[in-house]
């Protein structure tokens, strides 16, 4: 039941800040470079993917071969270069609000932490924060339940007294798995 629960992990990206459109749009730039073309409707579907692991399925896919760490740091610096159009997502920037310094919180997100540092910065909630878990942080990415076990492990808490708030399909999965009742914010007003 929600109302047992004693800690929150968010997602970052598309939950607590308003960022996919402007990722979306730093991912077809840099893709562009390399003739990989990144439907709109994929791109969504694979939300919560670490950049580097898009990156080598798409250039798989397309049969490019590229150094994915160093395409993915150009796709991550697109990102930077428009980090001032970053926005809260106010539904869910208002749960974090109300429970700053009542429960512990933590984000958990797919994003590297020098990208998610930025864009928890950029909406002034760098220190709501208890614990950040980011992609460099666990072994396996979402949908494997790794980062959110992590966020449990470092606010103290059993993963089943933790609710999640996410995003996307592989994020929800990862909740699911690590044994924690999740809010898709998607189906929110």
């Amino acid at each position: 039941m929600i109302a047992a629960m004693k800690a929150i992990i968010f997602d970052c990206d598309g939950t607590l800040a308003d960022t996919m459109p402007i990722h979306y749009e730093a991912w077809r730039t840099t893709l562009a470079r390399y003739g990989i073309d990144f439907p709109e409707e994929r791109f969504y579907a694979l939300g919560g993917w670490a950049t580097e692991d898009i990156t080598a399925l798409l250039a798989e896919e397309a049969g490019v071969t590229l150094d994915a760490a160093a395409v993915s740091h150009e796709k991550e610096m697109e990102y930077v270069h428009r980090l001032d159009r970053v926005r809260p997502l106010a539904a869910v920037a208002a749960v974090a609000r109300r429970n700053r310094g009542v429960l512990p919180m933590a984000v958990a997100t797919g994003s590297l932490r020098w990208i998610a540092t930025r864009t928890l910065r950029q909406l002034a909630m760098l220190d709501w924060f208890d614990a950040i878990v980011c992609a460099d942080d666990v072994d396996r990415g979402k949908p494997a339940p790794d980062i959110f076990l992590e966020a449990a492990r470092l606010l103290g808490v059993p993963p089943a007294e933790c609710l999640v708030y996410e995003d996307t399909d592989p994020g929800v999965e990862a909740a699911a798995a690590a044994g924690m009742e999740c809010i898709d914010v998607r189906t929110l007003d």
